[in-house]
């Protein structure tokens, strides 16, 4: 059955237009970015097949090659999922960009919506003024972390152009575990104590997981 075919009143876009976005289903919300099916589905059903199969959050971790191999998915739907989850990414991250960071969960709702997703690890330092709001994050490094790579040099070298009153240290897991591991409290312990020398803070670091978080200063 064809969209066109279900009584207007049941269409998503009819019923989004005359009750409001909330009232449709994932499957309909999908199909509205859609907007068509392929020649055995319309796009409500194609949309559902996709939503029961993977879920959400599935969905939003597949790469463009990943969709376009799954049955009914061309370049061009590809493409609309992967800009609809960049889309709420950017909203989300939207919402905390100017608050002052107080806490370490504030660090995870700024950081995870940029890190929580990578294959790979991702160093990141959030500079911060003197009413702990971010002046800017800066990614340090991508790859396995180890005491050798991560050097205070680097670290503190962009606190001090930004004029820096403290920074934060953050990194992801890719297993999904925010467990800090050995090599985590050297390089945290290593930062805090060149942080002193220098007179710039290290106020936390923050290990993200999937959906989780691990703070140095509140484990300690």
């Amino acid at each position: 059955m064809r969209i066109k075919d279900i009584s207007k009143d049941n269409q998503p876009r009819e019923r989004l237009q005359k009750n409001g976005v909330h009232v449709l289903s994932d499957a309909e919300l999908l199909a509205v970015i859609f907007k068509t099916g392929n020649k055995q589905e319309n796009a409500i059903v194609m949309s559902d097949r996709l939503i029961t199969k993977y879920g959400i959050d599935k969905l939003n971790d597949l790469s463009l090659k990943e969709l376009q191999e799954i049955r009914g998915i061309g370049p061009a739907k590809a493409m609309q999922i992967k800009a609809l989850f960049e889309f709420n990414k950017r909203h989300n991250l939207s919402k905390v960009k100017n608050l002052p960071i107080k806490t370490a969960k504030d660090v995870f709702l700024y950081a995870s919506e940029k890190l929580s997703d990578n294959k790979k690890e991702h160093f990141m330092i959030l500079h911060l003024d003197s009413k702990n709001r971010v002046i800017k994050d800066e990614i340090i490094s991508i790859g396995i972390l180890n005491a050798s790579i991560i050097h205070p040099r680097e670290v503190f070298k962009s606190a001090i152009k930004e004029s820096a009153n403290s920074i934060i240290l953050i990194h992801n897991h890719p297993s999904g575990d925010s467990e800090p591991s050995m090599e985590d409290k050297e390089i945290t312990e290593r930062l805090m104590e060149a942080g002193e020398l220098l007179d710039i803070k290290v106020l936390d670091h923050v290990i993200i997981g999937k959906d989780n978080y691990h703070s140095f200063k509140e484990n300690t």
